[in-house]
């Protein structure tokens, strides 16, 4: 589930190559330190690279690939924690070309490729109070990251996938920080006027790419605070020992290590079903189970083996845990995953024959 082809193992080495750049403990403080929090020198590299693209089809202007090697990518992300919107625009992008009219795409595939557009994606529990009459919203999108720098929004209400300017009549906008140090809006709807994109399938549609897009990025915040773990576990010594040759430190580490390796295979095997399966959700969720519960739980070993220096807010380490436990809410909780997860499994008599993580 791990193995990658040769156009996978590229797209990683040039992403993975773009963010061990220009990305490091130094830079993301000063990012942090800005109003926005948004790297824009990073973005704009993205962009020249293509890597916002990865999956919109060659003749809309992307690299024609498809959710493999998005996942490829986004777990780069999720190695550096850069404060970047890509895994918001990489599926707006991906979803207007798929589902969006042509007029939805002249106007916002160019600028989202080339990165002079953000379209921010509200994740689905952010949507649960607001109701549409029609065109017309009402309710309260709650927090929602990279809001304050986007041009438009994507959410969806029901079945219906919808795109709204947070700018537009009707919308009013508070402030707010995400666990993960972002910046979000909540958007207060008052007959706030967006406009459909797509058909009855596109918000299932999208909502299945954000499982899986989230889950390749806790793949990376996982894997990469459990090598700090084990940098730090080896260089640091207690009794004149390493504490790596600790047996209750060696245990913790190996648990954290079977978390970061089911994330990975889960999120990859997601990514495959998308690509290659009629019905990619039971992956789906599995992946988005294994990111929530097996992710809070790795970041919290990798923290913990650190000692009083992960409990230091300024640490690299701790950032990685911020990044844990946000993905983890942002996917709607694991026990909310496990129960979607069983009702899927139930209405699929044959399912089980076809699981194999």
């Amino acid at each position: 589930m791990t193995a990658l082809d040769e156009t996978q193992r590229d797209i990683r080495d040039l992403a993975a190559d773009l963010f061990g750049r220009r990305v490091d403990p130094a830079l993301l403080e000063k990012t942090e330190a800005t109003p926005d929090r948004f790297d824009r020198e990073l973005w704009a590299a993205l962009a020249g690279s293509g890597l916002l693209g990865v999956a919109v089809p060659e003749p809309a202007g992307g690299l024609g690939l498809g959710a493999a090697e998005l996942a490829v990518v986004l777990e780069q992300l999720g190695r550096a924690v850069a404060p970047v919107p890509l895994v918001s625009c990489s599926l707006a992008a991906w979803c207007l070309a798929t589902h969006g009219s042509d007029e939805q795409r002249a106007r916002l595939l160019p600028g989202l490729l080339d990165g002079s557009l953000v379209v921010a994606v509200a994740p689905a529990p952010s949507t649960a109070g607001v109701r549409a009459d029609g065109s017309t919203l009402h309710g309260v999108v709650g927090a929602v990251p990279w809001a304050h720098v986007a041009d438009a929004v994507l959410l969806a209400v029901g079945d219906r996938l919808l795109l709204l300017e947070p700018t537009s009549d009707g919308v009013t906008t508070e402030r707010g920080e995400t666990t993960a140090r972002e910046i979000a809006l909540d958007l207060s709807l008052d007959g706030a006027v967006a406009e459909a994109v797509g058909g009855a399938d596109a918000a299932e549609w999208l909502r299945l790419r954000w499982f899986a897009a989230l889950a390749a990025v806790q793949a990376g915040v996982t894997d990469a605070a459990l090598k700090m773990t084990a940098t730090y576990t080896s260089e640091r010594e207690q009794f004149g020992k390493p504490l790596s040759t600790f047996q209750a430190v060696a245990l913790k580490a190996a648990d954290a290590y079977l978390d970061a390796t089911a994330i990975r295979a889960a999120a990859m095997q997601a990514a495959s079903a998308l690509d290659d399966d009629a019905d990619p959700v039971l992956a789906v969720l599995t992946a988005a189970w294994w990111a929530a519960e097996g992710g809070q739980h790795a970041v919290h070993l990798t923290q913990h083996l650190h000692g009083g220096m992960g409990a230091d807010i300024t640490y690299p380490v701790h950032r990685y845990f911020l990044w844990g436990k946000q993905i983890e809410l942002l996917l709607g909780g694991a026990s909310a995953l496990l129960a979607e997860l069983g009702d899927a499994l139930d209405s699929r008599p044959d399912a089980g024959d076809n699981v194999t993580l």
